[in-house]
């Protein structure tokens, strides 16, 4: 390990276990590679949880290429055992050996024309944890790992040690996420929110929504058990998608979070949009077909429409802030299922496919 490095112990034989992801054909291997010699700025963490996300199963299920070979996983929270030289959290305090962190889903130079315009999470040189082949240096890159290695620019805020692992760990992808698309719509308390899906983004802003202050949360969902659920999050009205234009018709609709990325919602967002409304489009990331819309009542209504696909450190932040205020907290721990361990990664995807619960969470025991 390198001279800048402040380090306690780690394992005597330097090494930790990952689950090396090599494509749908050779699946998972559990590996014990390197642990690896920091570099200024780097973090090492141990990990404390890591949930199993969407993007995850999508790699996973071959629905998305990834360069190979990877460690999947991005939703991680964990301990630092170890850092080159001086870091910095988003809050500016250091980040020291002990602290239980969470990070960005990738990192960001602060440098390039995408940076400096305030979309950090689009840097010209991002590297996505999950997303990344591995390399000498950066095997652990992903949070199916005892050990996940934080590269250079990425942003790392500081946990309280009293929130719940099931609550914090999806802080890092589907909170922030929402509270980047809330951020990007100017959400207020005066606003009339509606809520297309129902999944974990969608039980997550429903929350956030009423934190916000909204008194009108429409959420909507094909899914009965999920429009049921919603209620607990705390949406003051649930509806098929058959009703949701006569809910909107009573209520409003200032803002619109489409967060299920089927094409026949987004068409329903633009529909029932109110007068100065804006819509965050969040769940359209892989190609779907085509939707329309008749342009001139979005110019005479003063439409807002903005795309919003991960966040920045500052969302990050207060995704961690809202988990930690909110009366929600046993509602989204319940979201997790049970973890499992990381030998056991292959049930843990069985469980995620089948749905059994918004994450299935992995712990390195």
């Amino acid at each position: 390990m390198s001279d800048n490095v402040h380090a306690p112990t780690l394992d005597a034989t330097r090494v930790g276990t990952a689950a090396i992801w090599s494509g749908t054909n050779d699946r998972f291997t559990i590996e014990t590679p390197r642990l690896p010699d920091l570099r200024d700025g780097e973090v090492l963490v141990r990990t404390e949880m890591a949930t199993i996300c969407g993007s995850d199963l999508h790699t996973i299920n071959g629905d998305r290429s990834t360069p190979l070979p990877t460690v999947l996983g991005h939703e991680a929270i964990g301990h630092v055992v170890a850092t080159g030289g001086q870091v910095q959290a988003a809050d500016g305090h250091p980040v020291t050996v002990g602290d239980r962190i969470t990070w960005t889903i990738g990192t960001s130079c602060g440098q390039c024309r995408r940076c400096r315009r305030g979309i950090p999470q689009k840097c010209q040189t991002v590297r996505k944890y999950g997303h990344e082949a591995i390399d000498d240096h950066w095997t652990f890159n992903g949070g199916f790992a005892g050990f996940v290695h934080l590269s250079t620019g990425t942003g790392m805020v500081h946990l309280p040690e009293a929130l719940p692992a099931a609550v914090a760990t999806p802080a890092n992808c589907a909170t922030a996420t929402v509270t980047c698309a809330a951020r990007r719509t100017g959400l207020t308390s005066d606003d009339a929110v509606v809520v297309l899906g129902c999944g974990m983004l969608g039980l997550t802003a429903i929350a956030y929504a009423r934190d916000a202050g909204c008194t009108a949360v429409i959420a909507s969902d094909v899914d009965a058990a999920r429009r049921e659920l919603a209620r607990r999050f705390g949406a003051t009205e649930t509806v098929g998608p058959e009703g949701l234009a006569t809910a909107t018709q009573a209520s409003g609709a200032d803002v619109v979070f489409e967060l299920s990325g089927s094409s026949r919602a987004v068409q329903s967002a633009l529909e029932v949009v109110d007068l100065g409304g804006r819509i965050a489009l969040v769940g359209s990331v892989s190609p779907a077909p085509e939707v329309s819309f008749e342009p001139s009542r979005f110019v005479k209504n003063l439409t807002t429409v903005v795309g919003s696909h991960n966040y920045r450190v500052d969302d990050l932040v207060e995704a961690v802030d809202f988990l930690s205020r909110t009366p929600a907290q046993p509602a989204l721990a319940e979201l997790v299922s049970a973890p499992y361990d990381l030998a056991e990664i292959e049930q843990a995807v069985a469980a995620a496919n089948t749905g059994t619960a918004p994450r299935v969470a992995v712990t390195m025991n």
